[in-house]
C-alpha cells in the first residue's frame, strides 16, 4: 500500500522548483513594473516642477510687463495731462492774441479814420491856400498890369512912344506878340509863355483878331482862353470878362472827352479842344515897354 502512495506522486520537487521560478519571474516583473512606473512618476514629478517654476517664471515677467505697462501708461497720462494743459494755454494764448488784434484791428480803423480826416483837412487847407494863393497872385498880376498901363498911359500922355518889345516879339497896339512854334499841349504852351516873361494871348477886338490871324500857324494854335474851372465859363489869361469872340460856328462844343481849351483855326475862327492834343503853334502876349 505504502509503494502505491508513492507511486502516485514520483516527482514532486520538480514541481517545486518551476513553482518558485515563476513567482521570482513574477516578483522581478512586479519590480520592473514598480521601478517603470516610479521612473514615470518621477518624470511627471519634474516635468510639474520644471512647468510650475516656468509658471512661475512667466508670473515674474507678466507682472514685470504689467509693471512697466503701468508706469507707461501714467506716464503717458501724465504727459497727456501736461498737453492738455499746453493746449488751453495756447488756446489761451490764442484768445488773447484774437482779442488783441481784434483791438489793433478797432484801433487801426479808428486811427485810418482819424488819418483819413487829417489828409481831407489837409487837403482842403491846401486847395484853400492855393486859391487864396492864386486869387492873390491874379489880383496882384491885374494890379501890376494897371500900374503898367496907368505907367504906359502917363508917358504916351508925356509924348512918349511905348512900343519896344523883347527880341523876336512883334509889336501891336502897344502890346508884344510872341508867335511860338513846336508841337505843345495847352499847359506846355502856357509855362512856354511864362517862362518868356508872358502869358498865352488874350483877345479883346478885332483889330488884335485879324492881326493875329495872320501871322497864327495855319495848323492850329492855341490862345489863352479856357472854361477848366467852371463848364461853359471861359476866361482869358489876363482875367478880364469875354468881351469879344470869334467861335467858329457851332462851337463851342465840348464834344468827346472834354474840351475845356481854346484853340485858333487857320481860318482864324475859335474851336474848343481837348487840352492834352498838341498844336503846332502858340501865341504869347505881354505889354510894350517905352
Amino acid at each position: 500500500m505504502e509503494e502505491h502512495v508513492y507511486s502516485e506522486f514520483p516527482n514532486l520537487p520538480g514541481r517545486r522548483r518551476r513553482c518558485c521560478g515563476q513567482g521570482t519571474q513574477m516578483a522581478l516583473l512586479g519590480l520592473v513594473t514598480v521601478m517603470l512606473w516610479a521612473g514615470l512618476l518621477t518624470l511627471l514629478l519634474f516635468w510639474h516642477w520644471d512647468a510650475v517654476q516656468n509658471l512661475k517664471q512667466l508670473e515674474e515677467t507678466a507682472a514685470q510687463n504689467v509693471s512697466q505697462v503701468a508706469k507707461d501708461l501714467e506716464r503717458h497720462r501724465g504727459d497727456e495731462m501736461a498737453q492738455k494743459s499746453q493746449a488751453a494755454q495756447v488756446s489761451q494764448n490764442m484768445e488773447e492774441i484774437q482779442a488783441e488784434q481784434k483791438r489793433m484791428k478797432a484801433q487801426d480803423s479808428e486811427l485810418s479814420r482819424n488819418l483819413d480826416g487829417l489828409r481831407s483837412d489837409l487837403s482842403n487847407l491846401k486847395s484853400q491856400s492855393l486859391n487864396e494863393r492864386r486869387t492873390a497872385l491874379h489880383s496882384l498880376e491885374r494890379l501890376q498890369q494897371e500900374v503898367v498901363k496907368l505907367w504906359i498911359e502917363l508917358h504916351v500922355s508925356n509924348g512918349s512912344t511905348c512900343n519896344t518889345c523883347p527880341e523876336n516879339w512883334v509889336n501891336f497896339q502897344r502890346k508884344c506878340y510872341y508867335f511860338g512854334e513846336g508841337a505843345k499841349k495847352w499847359i506846355q504852351a502856357r509855362f512856354a509863355c511864362s517862362k518868356l516873361q508872358g502869358r498865352l494871348v488874350s483877345i479883346h477886338s478885332q483889330e488884335e483878331q485879324d492881326f493875329l490871324a495872320k501871322r497864327a500857324n495855319r495848323k492850329g494854335t492855341w490862345i489863352g482862353l479856357r472854361d477848366l474851372d467852371i463848364e461853359g465859363e471861359f476866361i482869358w489869361m489876363d482875367e478880364n470878362p469875354l468881351n469879344y469872340s470869334n467861335w467858329r460856328p457851332g462851337e463851342p462844343n465840348n464834344q468827346g472827352q472834354g474840351e475845356d481849351c481854346v484853340m485858333m483855326q487857320g481860318s482864324g475862327q475859335w474851336n474848343d479842344a481837348f487840352c492834352g492834343s498838341r498844336l503846332d503853334g502858340w501865341v504869347c502876349d505881354r505889354l510894350a515897354t517905352c
